[in-house]
């Protein structure tokens, strides 16, 4: 059985890394390697993902170094950056000339034993920079209980309401008409609806807006016949059409 933190993780490393694989090009892993991508670099850049018995890892990779993450054991959350080549990070140090002077300047990292310290340093700083960009991605485990929940039938006086399918060409129909502008002014009433959906009668509309009303997504204002689209079930409504958008049409390509 899995414990609390392993479930904790689960959710959100699943998310973290869809979208890293996704966004994270080559001039981000510089900047979190402290590095400033040009036009001139030659080497390889890029993201790879894996499976292994420890957990699965995700690998940003730009020439020598790298930045790695993985859920060891599904239950540690891990981040490292590793070098081959440390003369890869540059700072500030002296530097001598060939007449023998010294300056101060950004040179390349020496690869020696003394340099361990600014290594340290440096390496602890990519993490930390990753880490924060992968802190700004958003849990959407709060919206994944909303949208479960409003998939499921629920019962008020012993009446049950059918959830709703975001992916039924009938509910997105309604979804549409709810999210039109006029009715965000004005509310939309029965008859508004039935006007949209002339194959549904006076009765079947009533229960249509009891139902939104039950799941949340509606509100009615006051004793008036009017109706508006709650806080949550704009979001909701917005964000079913986008998945409806943007998913559907990839998997009927890719089931071509």
């Amino acid at each position: 059985m899995a414990n609390r933190y392993e479930r904790d993780l689960a959710g959100l490393y699943e998310t973290i890394t869809r979208t890293a694989v996704h966004a994270i090009k080559a001039e981000h892993i510089a900047t979190f390697l402290g590095r400033k991508l040009t036009g001139n670099y030659q080497g390889e850049a890029g993201n790879d993902f894996s499976t292994r018995i420890e957990g699965t890892r995700i690998r940003h990779h730009l020439g020598p170094a790298s930045i790695k993450m993985y859920d060891k054991f599904h239950v540690v959350l891990r981040i490292e950056t590793t070098v081959n080549d440390v003369s890869f990070f540059k700072h500030h140090r002296k530097v001598e000339q060939r007449d023998g002077t010294t300056v101060y300047k950004l040179a390349p990292l020496k690869k020696s034993i003394y340099s361990l310290g600014d290594l340290q340093a440096m390496l602890l700083a990519a993490n930390r920079r990753y880490l924060d960009f992968i802190s700004a991605i958003e849990d959407p485990s709060p919206g994944n209980r909303v949208l479960t929940r409003l998939s499921e039938t629920k019962v008020e006086n012993d009446r049950p309401y059918k959830g709703f399918n975001f992916f039924s060409a009938e509910d997105q129909s309604v979804f549409e008409i709810l999210l039109r502008g006029e009715y965000n002014i004005q509310g939309v009433r029965n008859v508004d609806l039935r006007r949209h959906l002339p194959r549904r009668n006076p009765g079947q509309i009533s229960r249509l807006l009891k139902r939104l009303r039950v799941h949340g997504l509606i509100k009615r204002v006051g004793r008036t016949y009017k109706y508006y689209v709650t806080a949550l079930g704009r979001r909701t409504l917005v964000a079913g059409l986008l998945i409806r958008n943007m998913l559907l049409p990839w998997m009927l390509t890719a089931n071509r």
